[in-house]
């Protein structure tokens, strides 16, 4: 007598469900075994997907075994976070996508007031979360922390870290408010509006990709917005650890990438000069802390210099003026001394 058949696994197509939280994986089962019980505990009616970007370390096998509810997206290479989810994302039928790290615990109802808000108001494109570190609860967590902001040259900050200032959560943040960018361990986003402006940029790979899509929409007349109701606690470094000679390259590089992307012709003349002598001080400074991440800045600019022609392609417009922060936060950070958002925003 014959066994009888396994049940099938649950399709990322299937209708009736608004909300698919799409888990990026590559070779993270230990995040999994972690941290997707929680997920899928806590998020309500949302499909669950684990996209794999080729891992070689059984995640898979481990996620057929042990949930039998998520979806599994077999990408077979390693497309990078870009490409990854560009490719995963078009398997995917929902209102809304989570783009959820596979380091993330996520926390009871955590997913409510996100989709709330995108209910309530149309032009709102995409939310976060607030981020607290993982390690230690009570500090916010570098990559989001209480929202994205970018300043007047384009260097992305966040309130709750500046560089390498992390703020204690003390509710300071526990607010609903627009921001100029949603972090990627966490973006929730309008599927619709993800696929018009045809996804990720895949020629980012990884680090800054939801900056540069978030400015995009923010181009076109969309929010971005933070909603403090909602918290998660994110690990950090799973990927790139933070120091890594390769994050600083793609760090330095997609920002430069972004920001040609994305400003004015006018607005670029004067920003785009004063822009590269600044990471060039940054790449001096490294130079006697970690000469291969003073390498990795340079590096970036030879990227850039020798892609300008393809980076100047990707243009595309309105050019509409977004609310950058106004000033400059490296000065504001080191030579003023400010470390919070408070700190920058205040008029002393």
């Amino acid at each position: 007598m014959s066994s009888p058949a396994a049940p099938p696994r649950p399709d990322s197509r299937a209708p009736g469900r608004a909300i698919g939280v799409v888990i990026l994986n590559y070779n993270g089962r230990s995040h999994l075994e972690n941290f997707l019980g929680t997920v899928v505990r806590y998020s309500d009616d949302a499909t669950i997907i684990v996209a794999d970007n080729g891992s070689t370390d059984d995640s898979l096998n481990f996620i057929s075994k042990n949930f039998p509810t998520v979806a599994i997206i077999d990408i077979g290479d390693n497309l990078g976070f870009c490409g990854g989810y560009n490719f995963a994302l078009k398997k995917v039928e929902a209102d809304y996508y989570v783009l959820l790290n596979n380091d993330v615990e996520v926390t009871e109802g955590w997913l409510r007031p996100l989709k709330q808000l995108l209910d309530d108001d149309s032009s709102i494109a995409a939310v976060q979360p607030k981020i607290l570190s993982w390690r230690r609860k009570d500090l916010f967590e570098y990559a989001g922390a209480g929202g994205g902001f970018i300043d007047t040259l384009g260097y992305p900050f966040c309130r709750g870290r500046l560089f390498r200032t992390l703020e204690k959560d003390r509710g300071q943040y526990n607010d609903t408010v627009p921001v100029f960018w949603a972090t990627g361990a966490c973006l929730v986003v309008r599927a619709k509006l993800f696929h018009e402006l045809g996804g990720l940029d895949k020629d980012f790979f990884a680090h800054m990709e939801e900056i540069d899509l978030c400015w995009r929409l923010k181009r076109l007349g969309h929010k971005v917005y933070y909603c403090g109701k909602s918290t998660v606690y994110h690990v950090g470094g799973g990927t790139l650890s933070e120091g890594s000679p390769t994050k600083t390259y793609y760090n330095f590089r997609n920002g430069l990438v972004m920001l040609i992307k994305n400003q004015s012709a006018a607005q670029l003349f004067w920003k785009l000069p004063l822009r590269i002598v600044l990471d060039w001080v940054a790449a001096l400074q490294l130079l006697f802390t970690s000469p291969a991440s003073s390498w990795a800045v340079f590096r970036a600019h030879f990227y850039v210099l020798f892609h300008l022609g393809r980076v100047f392609d990707k243009r595309r417009g309105p050019f509409r003026v977004t609310e950058m922060w106004p000033g400059i936060l490296v000065w504001h950070y080191f030579a003023l001394g400010k470390r919070t958002w408070k700190a920058l925003n205040s008029p002393k």
